[in-house]
């Protein structure tokens, strides 16, 4: 076998090494977004689901309201998990999305309980807080860049 204990991984030496640490620099500066996109794939799951986990009381516009925005919502947070500077435009969408959610029980719905109230007051006003986030960390990075 062969003594790998007196290995250093020390990589000063490398050649490629000034360009392995501006990739990976590159990289880490563009993911802050990273810790809203994956909120927000939770939140449009959550929203996906509530119906059953609320227990809707039989109210099937309401349901497939939430599933249908829910699964928007998911899909919205795995774009900004692949391509972030994309998704800058729909994460403002996802402001308007999450507002909407707050007003939907009384839309969607003529009379609302109280747990379908409720579930869609959270869920929006959390899911706007993200777009509201992901948007700032998208800025703040077009922004870094540009300078």
């Amino acid at each position: 076998m062969a003594d790998l204990s007196r290995h250093t991984s020390d990589l000063r030496g490398h050649p490629d090494a000034s360009e392995m640490q501006e990739r990976y620099a590159r990289v880490l500066g563009e993911r802050d977004v990273v810790l809203v996109d994956g909120p927000v794939l939770l939140a449009g799951l959550y929203l996906a689901v509530s119906p059953w986990v609320v227990h809707f009381s039989g109210n099937v516009d309401l349901t497939t309201h939430n599933l249908i925005v829910g699964v928007c919502i998911a899909l919205l947070g795995l774009g900004l998990t692949l391509a972030p500077e994309r998704m800058y435009g729909l994460s403002w969408a996802m402001c308007a999305v999450g507002a909407w959610l707050i007003v939907s029980p009384w839309v969607v719905t003529r009379f609302p309980d109280a747990g379908m109230i409720w579930n869609n007051v959270i869920v929006g006003a959390v899911t706007c807080l993200l777009g509201l986030a992901a948007a700032g960390v998208v800025m703040r990075n077009s922004r870094s860049r540009a300078t």
